[in-house]
């Protein structure tokens, strides 16, 4: 598959939606450029979809919380007829590398996971099927709040992956069915193997989808969908139909070289002979005053802008740099400083406020479901502090430097680690727990940590607490750091995958975790198995007149 070079969009670049936006709902229309594929050698018939298509839908749903604070309720239909999608283009996915088929379904699902939070915080989505919806069509549908299909007699909703293709529904299909949709179990087991899909009336009887409406009156069923949704979820503080104007989503500049990737905030560095990519974000350079001078600042805002630089670093390293197999996490800057950005947001009934709060809750889940090694180094100038503090949380371990290092030209304070009322709750994980839940469970080591909230915590006390893995000082710094990524170079890197993702998603199950420690282990086994991906496997052979030729054996 082609490099992907930005996870950048806008609307004035769109291929494949259309996004109008009309008081408090906007549609988001979904017509796909057949030719305009990221490589060559598939083409995107039927609005089936590949990673460029869902790039901009990231964007549109992103933009549509900032720059739309408005907009209460957004209506995702198609400019086919008879087709809503068809789902992720085949030819794209038995053409590609089973790295990018993992990558390109987690970041599909994270946009899904995307869509809902946003119904969850009050722009409610509704999916609107205005023709077929198989595949991954349907599990776009199945991330909206609402369904509707059109009844006329040959449009249906379907899971075809098994009986068609040899995998499993790679976004969350499965998963949704069962526990947002209440589907019963057998009726699920039949329509997942059921390739042709089901329509109309029976479609509302096994909950596949809310409602049916037949073509003369599809477009004001959808309508007043949209409109009971907005009168059952109510306005958000400070936001209405006539409410603030939005911030507008500037485009995220990024310097790329051979090795390093340059943000104003957020700086990646590649060193390929370890195998690393060191990931520094740095923070504010000083708190804003008000709420209103954050507002004035935009896109160019501290909080907005690292946020959306350190999203976007994530995705171009999981796509564009699959052999850079641990990432060592870094900050620095005044932890001050970001303890009262933190505390300004957390104190204001503002819309601005709550979204960027969920943008980094939504980065950081990204960070949590990437499959590298994560090591947070905290030394002097670091500020691991609240928000930054949960970059230390989600990795795997924490080596914290007792002391300072005897050679800085700098002369700099030994680091320290800050709890803050960030990490109590607003950034929470996929679970639904704090980073420092999944980290100790519920008890007392849970409670002496946030006991310690807002002190400034040397290397002895965060190792007291448990809030790090190892402390060591200058004479054994080099040494330690340098056996930990030697090691980790050395592992399995499939071993590490799992190994990685089981202990991330510890403590109690949610949809999320489901869906992507089902994508972490079925998903990207089965992506594997020649039953699949061999020759003569369901998705070369699919489109090919030839049936698949499967190993027998159960596994």
């Amino acid at each position: 598959m082609a490099t992907v070079q930005t996870f950048a969009a806008d609307p004035g670049s769109y291929r494949h939606w259309r996004l109008d936006i009309d008081g408090a709902i906007a549609t988001l229309t979904l017509n796909v450029d057949p030719g305009a594929g990221l490589a060559p050698g598939y083409e995107l018939k039927k609005n089936s979809y590949d990673l460029g298509v869902y790039i901009e839908l990231s964007d549109a749903v992103q933009r549509l919380r900032f720059s739309y604070p408005q907009v209460r309720a957004v209506i995702m239909t198609s400019a086919l007829e008879r087709m809503f999608c068809a789902g992720a283009n085949i030819g794209m996915l038995a053409q590609a590398e089973h790295a990018f088929k993992v990558n390109f379904c987690k970041f599909c699902n994270e946009t899904l996971g995307a869509i809902e939070d946003a119904s969850d915080s009050g722009q409610v989505y509704i999916a609107a099927l205005n023709g077929t919806a198989a595949g991954g069509g349907y599990e776009l549908a199945l991330a909206c709040e609402k369904i509707l299909l059109v009844d006329d007699g040959s449009s249906t909703v379907a899971l075809p992956e098994v009986p068609l293709l040899g995998v499993l529904p790679g976004t969350g299909g499965l998963t949704r069915l069962t526990d947002k949709r209440g589907v019963r179990r057998d009726l699920a087991d039949v329509f997942a193997t059921t390739a042709e899909g089901i329509r109309g009336q029976r479609a509302v009887d096994w909950r596949l989808v809310d409602q049916i409406a037949r073509p003369t009156d599809f477009q004001a069923a959808a309508r007043r969908l949209a409109e009971d949704a907005i009168a059952v979820a109510g306005a958000r503080p400070a936001t209405g139909t006539t409410g603030p104007a939005g911030v507008e989503l500037t485009p995220v500049s990024c310097y790329a070289s051979s090795d390093s990737l340059r943000y104003e905030h957020v700086r990646a560095e590649f060193d390929r002979r370890a195998g690393t990519a060191t990931l520094t974000v740095s923070g504010p350079a000083a708190p804003p005053s008000s709420m209103a001078e954050l507002r004035d600042a935009g896109a160019a805002a501290w909080p907005l802008a690292a946020a959306r630089e350190l999203d976007d670093a994530i995705s171009r390293l999981r796509f564009g740099e699959p052999e850079l197999g641990t990432w060592l996490l870094k900050t620095t800057g005044d932890p001050a400083a970001v303890l009262a950005t933190d505390e300004l947001m957390a104190s204001a009934d503002h819309w601005l406020a709550a979204e960027i709060t969920g943008l980094w809750k939504r980065t950081l889940r990204r960070l949590d479901a990437t499959s590298r090694s994560l090591i947070a180094l905290i030394e002097p100038g670091s500020c691991f502090a609240g928000t930054l503090l949960e970059l230390a949380l989600a990795a795997d371990r924490q080596y914290m430097l007792d002391g300072v290092f005897t050679s800085d030209p700098d002369g700099r304070q030994p680091a320290v680690l800050v709890v803050g009322a960030t990490n109590a709750g607003p950034l929470s994980a996929a679970s639904g727990q704090t980073r420092l839940a999944v980290r100790f469970g519920q008890g007392p080591r849970l409670e002496a940590a946030l006991a310690a909230s807002g002190k400034e915590l040397t290397a002895v006390q965060a190792a007291e607490l448990g809030l790090v893995t190892a402390t060591p000082d200058d004479l054994d710094w080099d040494d330690e750091i340098r056996l930990v990524v030697s090691e980790r170079a050395g592992f399995s890197p499939d071993a590490l995958s799992g190994l990685e993702a089981s202990l991330r998603f510890a403590g109690p199950e949610s949809t999320a975790t489901k869906i992507f420690g089902r994508l972490s282990a079925w998903q990207n086994w089965i992506f594997l198995r020649p039953n699949a991906s061999g020759p003569q496997g369901a998705l070369r052979r699919y489109g090919t007149g030839q049936r698949a030729d499967f190993d027998r054996k159960r596994v």
